[in-house]
């Protein structure tokens, strides 16, 4: 029996997966249902559906916590569910290359590596990959010989900036704030201006409905929720200005951190980056005008590519049909990681 080689790209809130036996990507919510405290019977997109519904033994976990692994257990049961055979086995020998942040600790890093080699997933070699080279690559430029690139990954939870140059990153910074900080900030302006309460899914539902930097501006979302005035459920008009302002304040201090990095930037990357544009990918890059409103506001290129959530993961694929990018992904039982044996 062949074996099995996956590649992984572990967001907030939805799990990339790649199987190169079948050659194919999917997406599943990453996401647990724990009962009592103890039991998960519940994991993926059958657990996503409960949140905010669930009873009160009931709890929805997330084992990601801002681009890390925050709950190692949980995310192991729900891999090995998510990666089993349809016999309901793990074949021997699978082999694993994962996309992780750049900016976090050696130990945050070894926590992917110890989330496959120590469960029953049957990991024989586990390699990992910088998220920045990894979106770089899935949006298509060409990292080993461009002189200089940028890539803006707007997360669930994180925004990864890299500075890439001829195969490596230069300089790169996580911010721990993402699609989930719109959200809550969503949710605060709602109650404050309508005095009415939804939840946080409903706050995503508002933001992806609605023209942030659309030419439709001006236009409003129906949403459910709670009615601070008359005290019962409702449904309300939420007015896309609300969304404009929570987007703008989250992506001030992004923008913030990208001009700090580009001003750190040897001069031959930077004149690179400026001619080339910067590249945003993850979830929050589908926001209609995006692109062109930082462009506006920075005074620098930015494009987006097709499908920028799944940017990262398309670089894992790459990278293992590719001899030519198969060294950049390493193991963790390298030379220079012999201490994590």
């Amino acid at each position: 029996m062949a074996r099995s080689i996956y590649g992984l790209d572990l967001g907030t809130y939805q799990l990339k997966i790649y199987d190169k036996k079948e050659n194919r990507i999917r997406t599943v919510k990453n996401a647990v249902a724990v009962r009592n405290e103890t039991e998960i019977f519940a994991t993926g997109d059958r657990a996503y559906e409960m949140y905010e519904k669930a009873p009160g033994e009931i709890t929805i976990e997330f084992p990601m916590k801002e681009g890390v692994i925050s709950r190692i257990g949980e995310m192991q049961y729900l891999l090995e569910s998510e990666l089993k055979t349809e016999e309901g086995f793990f074949s021997r020998g699978t082999e694993y290359v994962i996309a992780v942040p750049t900016d976090v600790t050696e130990m945050e890093k070894k926590a992917f590596f110890d989330l496959l080699i120590y469960s029953s997933a049957r990991a024989k070699e586990v390699r990992i990959v910088e998220r920045g080279v990894a979106d770089a690559i899935g949006a298509g430029i060409d990292i080993k010989q461009e002189t200089g690139a940028a890539i803006v990954n707007i997360g669930g939870e994180t925004t990864d900036i890299s500075v890439l140059s001829r195969g490596g990153i230069v300089l790169n910074r996580l911010l721990k704030t993402g699609g989930a900080s719109i959200d809550r900030a969503i949710i605060t302006l709602v109650r404050r201006h309508l005095d009415f309460v939804i939840g946080r899914l409903t706050a995503e539902a508002v933001r992806i409905q609605s023209s942030v930097f659309g030419e439709e501006q001006g236009h409003a979302v129906m949403a459910a929720g709670r009615d601070l005035v008359r005290s019962r459920p409702g449904i309300k008009e939420i007015p896309d200005y609300i969304v404009r302002t929570a987007v703008k304040e989250f992506l001030k201090p992004c923008g913030e951190a990208v001009s700090l990095m580009l001003e750190q930037a040897p001069p031959d990357v930077l004149a690179a980056i400026r001619k080339r544009g910067i590249c945003l990918t993850g979830g929050i890059a589908c926001t209609k005008g995006l692109d062109r409103y930082m462009e506006e506001k920075m005074g620098i290129p930015f494009y987006t590519v097709k499908e920028p959530h799944l940017s990262a993961i398309r670089g894992v694929r790459d990278i293992l049909l590719s001899d030519d990018l198969k060294d950049l992904a390493y193991s963790m039982k390298d030379e220079n990681y012999r201490w994590m044996r």
